[in-house]
């Protein structure tokens, strides 16, 4: 296991890149999934890589962790609209979180805060 937070990012529109930031800004490691349609991989790739939690980003906020969820039976939160939310679901234990098209690099970098806060590391 990685010494470092290490965090899978899915984008339906291939984004992630100011998420990412955040997530390294906190001392992270990102992994950002590539292309259209990425938070539908977001499962296999946090499978993968051992990830320590995923984000999941859709116009429902909801598609990529509902798939993680249901392949991995990873605890999830989707429909998520906030920063806050989103530390919230980390601080309760959820592994694959759900928000609406927010590539803003707030939130990587308070939800690995929080991840870290809460489970070491």
């Amino acid at each position: 296991m990685s010494e470092k937070v290490k965090v899978v990012i899915g984008d339906r529109l291939g984004k992630g890149q100011n998420v990412a930031k955040g997530v390294e800004a906190a001392g992270g490691i990102a992994i950002v999934i590539p292309g259209i349609g990425a938070d539908m991989k977001l499962g296999d790739v946090m499978h993968e890589e051992q990830a320590d939690f995923g984000i999941s980003f859709c116009g429902s906020g909801g598609a990529g962790a509902v798939t993680a969820n249901t392949k991995y039976k990873y605890p999830m939160e989707f429909g998520l609209r906030s920063v806050d939310a989103g530390v919230t679901a980390i601080r309760t234990g959820k592994k694959v979180i759900g928000f609406g098209f927010m590539d803003i690099e707030e939130l990587g970098r308070r939800l690995t805060e929080a991840y870290i806060q809460t489970n070491g590391r």
